[in-house]
């Protein structure tokens, strides 16, 4: 039985927090750590009772001092990355230092540039494997699981894979106009970016939502989906044996799209800092901050969710689809 840091305390990483806490025979304590720790004391409050031993922490992630120190003094056996995207790299600095097991859920992007690629991610590679220790990149549903089942069908159904077509549908219904699933800031600069696929070893980019389809989904029913960039094209583009194109679609209400194009036509969507009352305020932070927060919409919400990989190509000399 082991030890996990779990450094975050909003909407996915309450969904990791019960999950360790659900597998106690794997984690038998772990620590929550966050900017605020009031948060991390309501967690634990809820989930005590359990056999997990919970503790609680307050960390800065953005300085690897202080995540060092509690490295240091909590010795867990991993610890779980599930706080903002722009603060994986002092997470992984942290965690070499101290020669700890690292974990996330989503790649690396820059505060200042709505970019997302594992290029700086993949650059540790070495100082990992020196170190004697494990990083495991991207392992929320996707990326993560469609990764895996990528895996376990070329290792399984296919000699060759030569197309994957990774769909995410959220049907979920939670009753508010607008707002997002998880990080309303990390959420809106994903969907708002420009849209690529990955077709011959190059990138094909796209218009921001350009590329449509409808599908029927399974408990869902048919949905509108649309072509955005996600960090497992990278990944998967390289490890999939004979992969000639690998797209990423995800769904989105029409109420969700109206919203986003007013707000991004006002400009609050932006994350150029502007003058505002004599201090410099980034428009999106602002919206993030009166936006619902996603670690509330669990209760609220109902429908299902259904994301997957469609796959084709050849088994035995055969065409496959599956």
């Amino acid at each position: 039985m082991g030890k996990a840091l779990i450094i975050g305390c909003g909407g996915v990483a309450s969904v990791v927090i019960h999950k360790c806490c659900q597998n106690s025979d794997v984690f038998s304590e772990i620590c929550i750590a966050s900017r605020t720790k009031s948060k991390c004391d309501a967690l634990k409050e809820k989930l005590s009772g359990g056999k997990t031993k919970i503790e609680t922490a307050q960390v800065n992630a953005d300085h690897v001092d202080e995540l060092i120190a509690l490295i240091e003094r909590v010795k867990p056996d991993i610890v779980i990355n599930v706080a903002l995207p722009y603060q994986d790299l002092t997470i992984m600095d942290a965690c070499l230092a101290t020669k700890t097991n690292y974990m996330d859920t989503a790649n690396y992007e820059p505060e200042d540039t709505a970019k997302f690629e594992y290029k700086w991610q993949w650059d540790y590679r070495e100082r990992f494997e020196k170190a004697g220790i494990m990083a495991l990149l991207g392992c929320g549903f996707d990326p993560g699981v469609t990764g895996v089942f990528s895996a376990y069908a070329q290792k399984h159904y296919f000699d060759e894979i030569k197309y994957i077509d990774i769909l995410d549908c959220n049907g979920g219904d939670h009753g508010y106009p607008f707002a997002t699933n998880f990080n309303p800031e990390i959420n809106i600069r994903e969907v708002s970016a420009k849209g690529s696929y990955w077709e011959k070893g190059k990138w094909v980019e796209t218009e921001p939502m350009e590329i449509k389809r409808e599908y029927d989904f399974d408990q869902v029913g048919k949905k509108d989906m649309y072509l955005l960039h996600h960090e497992e094209l990278e990944s998967l583009g390289q490890n999939i044996k004979g992969i000639e194109r690998i797209r990423f679609f995800m769904t989105f209400g029409q109420s969700y799209l109206t919203h986003l194009k007013c707000l991004e036509n006002v400009g609050m969507t932006s994350i150029e800092p502007i003058e505002y009352e004599g201090k410099q305020i980034v428009p999106l932070q602002f919206l993030k901050a009166v936006l619902p927060d996603p670690a509330s919409l669990g209760p609220r919400t109902v429908g299902k969710t259904n994301i997957g990989c469609i796959f084709q190509g050849s088994k035995d000399g055969k065409p496959v689809n599956y």
